[in-house]
């Protein structure tokens, strides 16, 4: 791959893409097949070191906003094209995604979603506990009223997704400048002019952000806001099981957000602590697992007491309704944004790869971003989306 750690960035570029993990490495790879020429990734550590950088990344089409839908379906598409185009391994276990659900309420969204995943070529359906048990043996049916479960659905290796849009990419011509920070933005007018790195000055044409957990600090160089904050997340690995473990889906005890899947000879163990504080702080605390562990104890008591063998903390980039930013800048018409995907950037990065394309190409795309523009947070807006299946 032609990733490097320049010594300095090109002098000028038609578009600079901040932030090399999947976000940018997809949008560039969608932009150079269409034949757009002069690209820069500019990427403050190693491609994907950011929220890309997890061992296990989530694909699914089960939500209950149709864009959010659309977005994670026709990403599956493409993740199962993967070894075609780009060309590349990408582990993808099709396992099937499994919500468990304690509640009336739940059950009763979850059908709501389902009926429109299945309008959207989705077959996800509605199952009893004693499938779900069936499907995952480690869960309990304990007080379990319904489940969500889409066959579809499935996980693959963030870090080799990345590798192969960016190897597919740097094949076309595009630079891609790891271990280079951007230090600020210059405007005239309505146009941004110039991206100011550690390794020197590059005038540009078009500014694309993909800077993940940091896009925040990218908008506020330019007065824009783009109001995306960080957020640790958590995991931990079981040691090697014997017997192996049975294959089986991302199971996700919604009341709770724990969810297991298989990784390697193992488990993969995660959850969202609810009492988290913003930040980029990415140490991994081993008393976060006592939170996993008190949820399994309900849910899939085996698990509970499985010995683990480390594990992981990265960041999720969350905007204050859990929906992505995706569009173009009201101030400055060069100047286009994909972040703050709040968990589900990884499964539907090909898609947006896509639609930042068309978008820097004024052409139509796949599916109508515009409720997903930043604009929706200005004062009175009034417009934030409703996305319910968020873990």
């Amino acid at each position: 791959m032609t990733s490097s750690t320049l010594r300095t960035v090109p002098s000028t570029a038609d578009v600079v893409i901040i932030g090399g993990g999947v976000m940018g490495a997809s949008t560039a790879f969608h932009l150079a097949e269409a034949g757009v020429r002069n690209i820069v990734v500019v990427e403050r550590g190693d491609l994907g070191c950011g929220s890309s950088g997890k061992p296990i990344g989530g694909v699914r089409a089960q939500f209950s906003d149709p864009l959010n839908i659309e977005l994670g379906h026709r990403s599956l598409h493409a993740y199962r094209d993967f070894p075609r185009r780009p060309g590349a391994g990408i582990r993808l276990d099709t396992v099937g995604y499994l919500f468990l659900l304690d509640t009336a309420q739940q059950a009763k969204e979850f059908e709501a979603g389902v009926d429109i995943q299945n309008g959207l070529g989705v077959p996800s359906r509605m199952i009893g506990p004693d499938e779900a048990q069936r499907l995952c043996p480690y869960v309990s049916t304990d007080g379990l009223v319904a489940a969500a479960y889409s066959p579809a659905d499935g996980h693959a290796r963030p870090a080799l997704v990345v590798q192969g849009y960016a190897r597919a990419a740097a094949r076309a011509g595009v630079t891609l400048a790891t271990h280079t920070a951007v230090t600020g933005l210059d405007t005239a007018g309505d146009r941004v002019t110039v991206v100011h790195t550690n390794r020197g000055r590059i005038a540009c044409a078009t500014v694309i952000c993909t800077a993940g957990a940091w896009t925040a600090r990218i908008g506020d160089m330019i007065g824009t806001r783009l109001p995306v904050r960080p957020v640790r997340r958590q995991l931990s690995f079981t040691e090697p099981l014997t017997p192996p473990a049975p294959r089986i889906p991302f199971t996700i005890d919604f009341s709770s957000t724990a969810y297991f899947h298989n990784s390697d000879d193992g488990l993969l163990f995660g959850l969202a602590d609810p009492d988290e504080p913003e930040g980029f702080d990415t140490t991994w605390t081993p008393e976060w697992l006592e939170l996993f562990r008190a949820a399994a104890r309900r849910r899939a008591p085996a698990l509970a007491d499985m010995p683990t063998d480390g594990g992981w903390a990265g960041l999720y980039e969350v905007t204050p309704d859990h929906n992505a930013l995706i569009g173009r800048s009201a101030e400055y018409a060069n100047f286009l944004y994909a972040a703050g995907f709040s968990g589900h950037g990884f499964l539907q990065a090909p898609a947006v790869g896509e639609i930042m394309r068309d978008l820097y190409l004024e052409r139509e795309p796949c599916t109508d971003v515009a409720p997903l523009s930043a604009d929706r947070f200005r004062h009175g807006a009034g417009t934030t989306r409703p996305e319910a299946h968020v873990v």
